[in-house]
């Protein structure tokens, strides 16, 4: 497709989307509850359809040489769909953020103050490969009453043009207005630089994927961005961990499913429980196939179970059965090493002193901190949140899990009796 027509469609979507905000704005809970329930329904109605567009998908990607592990980021079965319906209900009972009085307040000219939850209006995201998504993504905007405009990676696009249309189809007659669920219908890269521009329609837009993809989208930007930068995460055994229990931990961080954001990729060890805790987990990573990279002090203690680790395995997200591990004089050695290399999304100490704890959690500038638990619970469901569009490695707008309050903004609703500057003056 030519510039021009790529550029006139997505203009087109966002000015249909500035319209279908507005309507979304007035719909109170149950009226969206309703529409979310419909949804619910109509991903199980089209199961069919998406599954076929789903295996179209695979079978490219297949043919791309795309790795098992995303292959299984983008792979549905019955009952991965059905937990993304569920996921759907899930998100309408959750409760309403719009209309939440945040503050409120009465000065003594009688003028009474409120600060209001709102939505944002339109969003736009930007996603690859995992086509649950697009179901998250639109569900959460619907429930915070923004409408969305959703543009997803070439590996998933069959998959994404089936949900979403069942999303909109399955949501209209429930009174979903027109165009509030929009998928960019091509992915030309031309189609990320004319949403990236388009801020007379687009308030906020939320890259979520590759660090390549995430800096070309900041380069370009008119409007505000969030990022969801990748998942470098870490898990630093202390030397008063309990090392059944650090054993645990880092198998389920690392091997329950490599292909995501929330997975361990670097993994520290204090030097005075190095050698007890690392045969431990090598024999379980090697079970398993986890290729293991390793500092000099590791290859010392593991042998020919690990390869050389590089510099660049310090900061690179695998989101694969691959794990770089480096042995830590000390504590503030760990501390320096994540600050140096982590994405700020969500790192783990596991320890059984709550102080050398609590040190730890104040010296690492991450949005997610866990103590003595699986980096896996980096997740918007984890939270109680629901679903998420994605975990936040920004510290403005929102941190950490995106869920239904960080996809709202505030107005002030300011009410009087006829005062006015001239009669109230205080200066």
């Amino acid at each position: 497709m030519e510039k021009a027509q790529i550029k006139e469609t997505i203009l087109g979507m966002g000015a249909h989307a500035r319209a279908a905000a507005h309507a979304l704005a007035v719909l109170d809970t149950d009226q969206k509850n309703a529409i979310l329930h419909a949804m619910a329904a109509g991903l199980r109605r089209y199961a069919p359809d998406i599954l076929e567009a789903n295996a179209l998908d695979l079978a490219a990607g297949q043919d791309r040489g795309l790795s098992a592990a995303m292959l299984d980021r983008l792979r549905l079965d019955t009952t991965r769909l059905e937990a993304i319906a569920a996921g759907v209900e899930q998100v309408a009972g959750l409760p309403d953020p719009v209309g939440e009085v945040l503050a409120d307040w009465t000065r003594p000219n009688d003028i009474h103050f409120e600060q209001i939850r709102v939505p944002i209006g339109v969003i736009g995201i930007i996603y690859e490969s995992r086509p649950n998504v697009t179901s998250d993504a639109a569900v959460l905007c619907l429930k915070s009453g923004n409408a969305t405009i959703l543009r997803g990676g070439s590996e998933a696009i069959h998959s994404n043009r089936a949900i979403a249309t069942a999303l909109q189809a399955a949501g209209e007659p429930a009174g979903l207005p027109a165009h509030a669920i929009q998928l960019i219908p091509f992915t030309d890269r031309e189609s990320v630089s004319v949403m990236a521009g388009m801020d007379q329609w687009l308030d906020v837009i939320i890259p979520r994927g590759g660090k390549g993809l995430i800096e070309t989208v900041v380069s370009l930007a008119r409007m505000p961005v969030i990022k969801h930068y990748d998942g470098i995460c870490h898990t630093y055994v202390d030397k008063a961990a309990d090392l059944g229990m650090a054993v645990a931990i880092v198998d389920d961080a690392k091997t329950h499913k490599p292909g995501v954001c929330n997975a361990l990729e670097t993994l520290l060890v204090h030097r005075d429980v190095a050698a007890g805790f690392l045969p431990k987990i090598a024999a379980v990573f090697a079970d398993k196939g986890v290729v293991m990279k390793g500092d000099p002090h590791t290859l010392e203690i593991l042998g020919e179970a690990a390869i050389p680790a590089t510099d660049d395995d310090w900061k690179t997200e695998y989101l694969d059965l691959v794990i770089a591990i480096k042995v830590m004089d000390r504590m503030a050695d760990a501390i320096d090493h994540i600050n140096t290399y982590s994405s700020r999304h969500s790192d783990c100490i596991v320890t059984a002193d709550n102080g050398r704890a609590e040190r730890f959690m104040r010296r690492v500038d991450s949005a997610c901190l866990f103590h003595n638990v699986s980096t896996r619970f980096s997740d918007g469901g984890e939270f109680g949140f629901g679903a998420e569009i994605g975990i936040s490695t920004d510290k403005l707008h929102a941190r950490g899990p995106m869920a239904l309050r960080e996809l709202t903004s505030y107005q002030y609703r300011i009410r009087g009796d006829g005062q006015t500057r001239t009669k109230c003056a205080t200066t």
